[in-house]
C-alpha cells in the first residue's frame, strides 16, 4: 500500500512538472513572437526601449595641457629601444664565450639574464636562425643545442 501511494505521488509530481514546463515554454514562445513582430529600433535608440536613454553622469574629457589642436604630437624617443639585430649579437657573444661547448636555448637565456638582458625564448630562436644564415652558429645534429662556428663572426 505504501509503495502504490509513493508511485502515485511520484506520477503526480511528474505530471505537475510537465504542465509547468509546457506553460513556461508557451509563455516564452509568446514573448519571442511579440518581440519578433516589433519593428527594429531606429539609430540612436537604446535596444529594447522606445526612447533614447540619458546617461546617468556626463563623462568629462581630460585635455592635455600645452598641446594645440591640429599640431602633431612629438614622437617617442628611440634612445630606449634596442638596436636592430642586437639579440643576435648578444646570442652570438654567449655562444662564442662558451665555444666549443653547445648550449640549449634555456642555457643561452640564463646566460643573457646573468648579463642583465631579458630576452624571451620567442626572440632567441629567430636570433639563432639569423646566426645560422650568417654561418656564425650551427645546430648540433638533431639536438636542440647550438654552438658557435669558429671561423665566422
Amino acid at each position: 500500500m505504501a509503495t502504490t501511494a509513493l508511485t502515485e505521488l511520484q506520477q503526480q509530481i511528474e505530471e505537475v512538472c510537465r504542465e509547468t514546463f509546457a506553460a513556461g515554454y508557451a509563455a516564452a514562445m509568446q514573448a519571442i513572437r511579440e518581440l519578433a513582430s516589433r519593428p527594429a529600433p531606429s539609430r540612436g535608440m537604446a535596444r529594447g526601449h522606445a526612447e533614447p536613454q540619458a546617461p546617468a553622469t556626463i563623462p568629462t574629457r581630460r585635455r592635455r595641457v600645452g598641446t594645440k589642436q591640429g599640431t602633431p604630437r612629438p614622437r617617442r624617443s628611440t634612445a630606449g629601444l634596442p638596436e636592430r639585430g642586437a639579440n643576435a649579437q648578444r646570442v652570438e657573444e654567449i655562444l662564442r664565450t662558451s665555444a666549443p661547448r653547445a648550449l640549449r636555448m634555456a642555457e643561452i637565456r640564463k646566460e643573457l639574464q646573468g648579463m642583465g638582458v631579458e630576452i624571451p625564448f620567442t626572440s632567441i630562436r629567430p636570433a639563432l636562425s639569423q646566426l645560422e644564415k650568417r654561418n656564425a652558429a650551427e645546430q648540433v645534429g638533431n639536438s636542440r643545442t647550438w654552438r658557435h662556428r669558429g671561423g665566422a663572426s
